[in-house]
C-alpha cells in the first residue's frame, strides 16, 4: 500500500496494518483492565450457529506460564524459543459445538470449530494491537503436556496458544510479505 493510500484508510485498516506476530516482549505484565477488554472482544466474536466453541485459558502465574511456554518448543523445534519472554499465554481450547453445527459440519465437510477459533483468535489479536500489546499465534506445541499442566480434560482439544505482552520499544518486523492481489483474489470466477 502506498503512503498516500494509507492516509485514506480508516481506523480498522490502520489496526490491520499495525498488527504483526511479535516474537520479543518487555519484562512487564499486562494490566487486568486490558485482559478484560481482550476477553470481551473474544466473547463477542461470531461463530457457527452462535455456538462459541472455545474457552480461553489465561496463563498468568509466572511458574505455570514458563512450563506452558516450554511446551511450545524443544531441542528439535526451536522457533518458539521467544515464548518464555511473554508475560501471558492464552490457550484456546476447542469446546463441543451445538448439535446443529455438528450435523452441518458433517453434511458440508467443514470443521466449523476450527473456523470459529480462527475468528476468535483474530478478534483477540486485533484488540491486543489496539491496546498496544503484541501477540503471536502458535500452532506448534505439545498438546498433551499443556493439557496436563492446565487440567484440560482429555476430550478437549487445544486449538492455539497465543503469546501476549508488550513488544520492545520500536519493535517492527520487516514489511509484511503478502501475495499480490491478483494471486489471492478474483471476481466472478476462479
Amino acid at each position: 500500500m502506498k503512503h498516500d493510500e494509507k492516509k485514506q484508510t480508516g481506523h480498522f485498516m490502520d489496526l490491520v496494518l499495525s498488527r504483526q506476530s511479535v516474537r520479543a516482549y518487555q519484562d512487564r505484565g499486562v494490566e487486568q483492565e486490558k485482559l478484560h477488554l481482550l476477553i470481551e472482544a473474544s466473547r463477542l466474536a461470531p461463530s457457527a450457529s452462535n455456538g462459541q466453541p472455545w474457552k480461553l485459558i489465561f496463563v498468568t502465574d509466572p511458574a505455570l506460564k514458563d512450563q506452558v511456554a516450554d511446551a511450545t518448543f524443544s531441542t528439535m523445534v526451536s522457533f518458539n524459543k521467544f515464548v518464555p519472554q511473554a508475560p501471558v499465554l492464552v490457550v484456546i481450547a476447542i469446546e463441543k459445538t451445538r448439535v446443529v453445527t455438528q450435523i452441518g459440519g458433517l453434511l458440508k465437510k467443514r470443521d466449523f470449530p476450527l473456523i470459529d477459533i480462527g475468528i476468535v483468535a483474530e478478534h483477540f489479536c486485533l484488540q491486543a494491537a489496539e491496546l498496544g500489546l503484541g501477540t503471536c499465534m502458535l500452532g506448534w506445541f505439545d498438546e498433551q503436556r499443556i493439557r496436563k499442566l492446565l487440567h484440560i480434560p482429555a476430550r478437549i482439544r487445544i486449538g492455539l496458544v497465543i503469546s501476549l505482552g508488550y513488544p520492545p520499544p520500536g519493535y517492527r518486523l520487516r514489511n509484511k510479505q503478502r501475495k499480490r492481489v491478483e494471486e489471492m483474489c478474483s471476481f466472478n470466477r476462479y
